[in-house]
């Protein structure tokens, strides 16, 4: 009940909406509009409040959070906006203000709501990657919590953190779009000269399966089962996955699908636009972001100083100001 009593925001944030361009990315408008909540709540921005006080910040950005996200993608798609209600689940709320319309009632589907919300918890948290580490850097200037989490959606913004789970869709797009063979495909991903690789296989930290791989696998299967949706797209992604789990080229070196692979499936089965994936990818990872911010704060770190080694030259010739033409 903390956290569902502040899920409404302010009214005068519908014209902040309201002032962006249509077709907006909803990422842009998420960290713009996180960042405003501590204009609202101005509180939050005295770094020596008490824990109370904290856990309050804390509450109502879990909170509303969901309620930011669901307007971004209203306005992106020129739908009009819901407002959260708080008989629902969190997952079950948030469903009911991106796919509610005010003509008609919305039933919350168990499956999916399930399945999004296994989503969430297994973006939760995971190590010192770019966007928790913004999120500690900024906070450690004794910046709120606010300010903290808009800078670490920006930095999930970017391409190569954020954007796998999309780069997956738009890579089985194009081989649809090209219409070759999949084991074309295949095969210039096993060829080392060809700079073609197969998006949502492979981890930097996982060198076998990764293990939250295992469990959205079984969620994309229900989803998919559930909806019974006939998408072409979807079909190549079932191809892929099969030879990925076969082929000796693949599971010798570790080349699962990965999270990125099976959230983007979801994420196309639900009708979620490619824009909106980081999004999503942010309100599961929000809880970390808050979780390594307060640990910071308690601890009264320091401020992040990241060090700097000079790469450049290590001779400079120098004339002297009198030899200057």
């Amino acid at each position: 009940d903390s956290i569902t009593h502040h899920t409404l925001v302010h009214e005068n944030m519908k014209r902040f909406f309201d002032a962006f361009p249509l077709g907006a990315h909803p990422m842009g408008m998420l960290s713009s509009m996180v960042a405003s909540l501590s204009t609202f709540y101005p509180e939050s921005q005295n770094p020596n409040r008490d824990i109370t006080d904290i856990d309050l910040t804390i509450h109502r950005l879990i909170a509303k959070i969901p309620t930011l996200a669901a307007q971004a993608y209203k306005h992106n798609v020129g739908l009009p906006t819901m407002y959260p209600k708080n008989n629902l689940s969190y997952v079950g709320n948030f469903m009911h203000m991106m796919w509610g319309v005010p003509a008609e009632e919305y039933e919350v589907d168990p499956i999916i709501e399930s399945a999004l919300n296994k989503l969430f918890i297994l973006h939760a948290d995971h190590e010192q990657n770019c966007s928790t580490s913004t999120v500690r850097v900024v906070g450690s200037s004794q910046a709120n919590l606010y300010s903290s989490v808009s800078a670490g959606v920006s930095a999930l913004w970017g391409p190569l953190h954020g954007g796998a789970n999309q780069a997956v869709i738009e890579m089985l797009e194009s081989i649809r779009a090209e219409g070759s063979p999949l084991q074309s495909w295949i095969d210039r991903a096993k060829d080392k000269t060809d700079s073609f690789r197969l998006m949502g296989f492979g981890h930097r930290v996982y060198k076998n399966f990764d293990p939250r791989a295992r469990i959205i696998k079984k969620a994309a299967d229900e989803v998919l089962g559930q909806l019974g949706i006939d998408d072409p797209v979807l079909d190549i992604a079932k191809q892929l996955e099969e030879v990925a789990l076969n082929d000796e080229y693949f599971v010798q070196r570790g080349l699962y699908p990965n999270v990125d692979f099976y959230s983007g499936i979801i994420y196309r089965a639900l009708g979620i636009p490619t824009n909106m994936f980081t999004v999503m990818f942010a309100l599961g990872r929000l809880p970390g972001w808050i979780g390594q911010w307060k640990e910071m704060t308690e601890n009264r770190e320091p401020i992040g100083r990241p060090r700097q080694v000079y790469t450049g030259s290590t001779h400079r010739g120098f004339v002297s100001l009198n030899n200057r033409k």
